[in-house]
């Protein structure tokens, strides 16, 4: 999946999306983006910024959502290019595809939408890169039908995203052998911080298990993906969406070593089978 001529998914070199959960506010955004994208280029990461114009998704209606859809993109703009960095970003609704794909480089598709057939045309149609999360109802094999939709439009730029299967209330678990199906169909990414969420698990707001988002990261990189998906904060207590498992900013360092590190390991080791 091309991205810029500089950044393509499903080569030689891991790509990482990583940024805050949402746009909270310019200075938010540029000190998470600054700080990763020095660390990514350290250990041998291509880096897409990432951060949501709108969590339309939220538990409960109480919850932060946005600072409006236009001065979330201007921040995001503004990030892109003092960074000079590619941009990543959800879209919930058909009519947002052109006017997002105008700012950003990837259009993220919501889980809870990946079979909304609209909405995967209209990204598709931008010509712009489109990254589907595989929702937490759907079987791995069957996100083969949410890459032919983008590609019926003539746009083969899709990936696939990993982020864990609903087992039960207020949990979610990954089931590894999902990776290297859904390879079969386009380069796949790894979402590490929605993999160790717990929806609707606070009473109104998702918590979520970070303290095992190293051991769900080494096991994902072992299976030889593409890429990986990271949301952090400087204080994920603070964070205005998703702070329980947000990767504390600090710990992102010794996170993304070990997680090239994992990833380099399981390259090697990719083509081997016991068929």
């Amino acid at each position: 999946m091309k991205i810029t001529d500089k950044v393509i998914l499903g080569q030689d070199k891991p790509v990482l999306f990583a940024g805050p959960c949402a746009v909270e506010s310019y200075d938010i955004c540029i000190e998470i983006g600054s700080t990763v994208k020095a660390l990514a280029e350290k250990f041998g990461f291509s880096y897409v910024f990432k951060a949501s114009f709108d969590k339309a998704n939220r538990t409960s209606s109480g919850s932060f959502r946005s600072i409006g859809m236009d001065k979330s993109l201007e921040v995001l703009q503004r990030v892109g290019k003092e960074l000079q960095v590619p941009l990543v970003t959800d879209i919930h609704e058909s009519y947002q595809a052109a006017e997002v794909a105008e700012v950003v480089d990837v259009l993220q598709i919501p889980a809870f939408l990946c079979r909304q057939t609209d909405l995967l045309l209209a990204a598709g149609e931008t010509g712009k890169a489109v990254k589907i999360k595989r929702g937490q109802f759907m079987a791995p094999e069957d996100m083969q039908y949410a890459v032919t939709k983008v590609r019926s439009t003539g746009n083969d730029n899709v990936c696939l995203t990993e982020r864990g299967f609903s087992l039960g209330y207020h949990n979610l678990v990954v089931d590894m052998r999902g990776l290297p199906i859904m390879r079969q169909f386009a380069p796949v990414v790894f979402d590490i911080t929605h993999s160790v969420q717990q929806p609707g698990g606070q009473g109104g707001t998702s918590g979520g298990q970070r303290e095992f988002a190293p051991f769900l990261a080494r096991a994902a990189a072992a299976t030889g993906i593409d890429g990986f998906f990271i949301e952090t904060h400087p204080e994920p207590a603070k964070a205005l969406s998703d702070g329980p498992n947000l990767i504390p900013l600090d710990r992102m360092e010794g996170f993304l070593e070990m997680l090239f590190e994992a990833w380099e390991l399981g390259r090697k080791y990719q083509d081997f089978n016991v068929r």
